[in-house]
């Protein structure tokens, strides 16, 4: 074994090692694991070149983009696994209403916002319009796994609807801000040029085949485990799930869809299907998926320089206050004939916090030819981290304030 795969498997070992303890610590602390695992990332340093015979870096961002973009296959399809139609079936459609109509005026304000600022007479910078999409589209998905981490201190006082519509909209959103996201990276990469009417049909492209073989894959795998019990193997079942999905994003990508979008919904079919042991896939799968989201979070606090963070501190904050503004005419938008009442509908803003989506695009960006793909990185770090400090402890007592905690 060579001296460098040696370094490489020590450190990432203790690494992946104190995310896990510090994830069990967050636990206690009932605050997101997300955000001592990124600062684990930020206070690590990435260049190990003093070493002899070692690594420059410890993470170059194409391996990061690649980890990163493997990380998000494993979360999404966990995601879509443990989606039970059954359980959200009563928020289903203003979930989904939330999730697709939401994600897309949400990208579109954020966007508008975007190049509304950058012609301030007072803005040195001036954003061009693949730019601003693609900024729209990290900050349009949302991350349910650290509201409920938050809120725990109220478990079981708040309305159960209130709390499947925050969950269901956070694992419907993740695929439409990774097309969009992708429509954005099509549009960099051409130089700002491109006919509409390719860039849709692109768009178009990736979210139909994604969903269609993703649905096809998933009913195949789903009836291939029903009537093939030894396949139903605790030691099996991990590898012939993995393979399917391999085969799946492998081939989805390749024919021009989103494997990420494939990913998620071959997850919900598989999860739903009626006859397959749900419980031992999402128990085969919970780990692979939290090794997923710990490897996310330390790869960006190890790509990201923490100086950056702190050059682009005002983009950050102007860039979290326009998203609370989208946010909140979004929600107001898409709800506003719906049985959620005001206060509800306030608390559905407020718990509109991000995660692994944001991260891993802004990876993406960074690794690609895009010329402003490395400003995303520190943006996505900065947003990310300023929701769980300044939105996400603020829930408790916002939905007391609310009347909320004392529903249910």
């Amino acid at each position: 074994m060579s001296f460098t795969l040696s370094l490489l498997l020590a450190v990432f070992g203790a690494l992946l090692l104190v995310a896990v303890l510090l994830d069990d610590i967050a636990a206690r602390l009932r605050v997101p694991g997300i955000l001592l695992v990124l600062l684990l990332g930020l206070l690590t340093n990435n260049d190990v070149d003093a070493l002899p015979s070692g690594p420059s870096q410890l993470l170059s961002l194409e391996q990061a983009d690649q980890i990163s973009q493997l990380a998000l296959v494993l979360v999404l399809f966990f995601g879509g696994l443990t989606s039970n139609w059954q359980e959200v079936r009563g928020v289903l459609r203003p979930a989904l209403r939330l999730a697709t109509l939401g994600s897309l005026l949400t990208a579109g304000l954020v966007t508008a916002l975007v190049l509304l600022l950058g012609q301030l007479p007072i803005t040195a910078v001036h954003p061009a319009f693949p730019v601003a999409l693609f900024i729209g589209a990290m900050v349009c998905s949302t991350d349910a796994s650290a509201v409920l981490v938050l809120l725990r201190p109220l478990a079981g006082h708040l309305p159960r609807r209130l709390i499947d519509l925050i969950e269901c909209e956070s694992a419907f959103n993740d695929p439409v801000a990774v097309v969009i996201a992708g429509v954005a990276l099509v549009l960099a990469t051409g130089h700002g040029v491109a006919d509409p009417t390719t860039l849709l049909i692109t768009g178009l492209r990736q979210f139909l085949l994604g969903g269609l073989l993703g649905f096809l894959g998933g009913s195949l795998a789903g009836q291939m485990l029903v009537h093939s019990p030894r396949l139903r193997h605790p030691a099996l079942l991990a590898v012939v799930s993995l393979a399917v999905l391999m085969l799946l994003v492998g081939v989805t990508q390749l024919l021009g869809g989103s494997g990420i979008l494939a990913a998620y919904v071959a997850g919900l079919v598989v999860g739903n299907t009626p006859g397959c042991d749900q419980g031992v896939l999402e128990q085969t799968h919970a780990g692979f998926a939290k090794m997923a989201e710990l490897g996310l979070f330390l790869c960006l606090g190890l790509v990201v320089d923490p100086a950056h963070v702190v050059r682009d501190g005002l983009w950050v904050l102007v860039l979290f206050l326009v998203m609370q503004l989208a946010r909140w005419l979004m929600v107001e938008a898409v709800l506003v004939r719906s049985e959620f009442r005001r206060a509800d509908r306030l608390m559905i803003t407020a718990s509109g916090l991000r995660g692994a989506v944001p991260i891993a695009l802004a990876i993406q960006a960074a690794s690609s030819t895009a010329a402003w793909g490395r400003e995303m990185p520190p943006l996505a770090l900065g947003v990310v981290l300023l929701g769980l400090v300044l939105q996400g402890f603020s829930l408790v007592p916002l939905a007391r304030r609310l009347g909320l905690a004392s529903a249910g």
